[in-house]
C-alpha cells in the first residue's frame, strides 16, 4: 500500500521489526499524538493493529483523532509503558503519517476480519521513524530507524560524556 509500511521496514530491518511489534504486544492501549486544526497536540488511547504488512490505526466513527488525521495525517504512537517503572523491554515510538482507507470493500474485509463495528474509520501508517530506548547497564540506548537513513544505534552513558553511535554489526 505505502513505501514506507510496515512490510518494508520488516524487510529492512527483520530483527528490530520483531522487538519493536513484539513490545506493542506486550499491553493492548497505546498512546496517539495527533495535530489538532489549530496546531496544539492532541493525546488519546488507541489499540494498533500489525497484520498483512501494515500498522493499522482504527477509530471509532466521528472521533476527533480520526478528525485530525483527516485533516493532518502526521501521528506519533507511543507503547503503553507498563504496570510500573521497570519496562524491561525499553520503549518504542513510531511516527508517521496515517492514510485513511476509504474503499468499501476493504473497510467491509477489515471489519469481517477484525469482527469490527461500523462505522468506523481505518488507517494505515507510511513510517517516517521508529525508535527503540532502553537501558543498557549504566548506558541508555537509542535505536532509530528511518526509510532515508536506515539504523543506528546511540548509546548514552549517565555522565557529561556525548552520545556515541555504535557501528553496525
Amino acid at each position: 500500500m505505502t513505501t514506507n509500511n510496515w512490510a518494508a521496514f520488516e524487510k529492512a530491518e527483520p530483527q528490530f521489526a520483531e522487538a519493536v511489534e513484539a513490545r506493542f504486544a506486550q499491553f493492548p492501549h497505546h498512546v496517539l499524538a495527533t495535530l489538532r486544526k489549530d496546531g496544539s497536540p492532541r493525546l488519546t488511547g488507541l489499540n494498533v493493529e500489525f497484520r498483512g504488512g501494515e500498522l493499522w490505526l482504527g477509530m471509532m466513527a466521528g472521533s476527533l483523532k480520526a478528525r485530525d488525521l483527516q485533516h493532518d495525517p502526521r501521528f506519533a504512537l507511543h507503547t503503553n509503558p507498563g504496570p510500573d517503572d521497570t519496562m524491561p523491554d525499553g520503549d518504542v515510538r513510531i511516527s508517521g503519517r496515517a492514510m485513511e482507507i476509504v474503499d468499501p470493500p476493504e473497510l467491509h474485509r477489515y471489519a469481517e476480519e477484525k469482527d469490527t463495528p461500523h462505522p468506523f474509520h481505518l488507517f494505515h501508517a507510511d513510517l517516517t521513524e521508529v525508535v527503540h530506548t532502553a537501558v543498557d547497564g549504566d548506558d541508555l540506548v537509542v535505536r532509530t530507524w528511518t526509510p532515508t537513513h536506515g539504523l543506528r544505534t546511540l548509546r548514552r552513558g549517565n555522565d557529561d560524556e556525548p552520545p556515541r553511535e555504535v557501528p553496525a554489526s
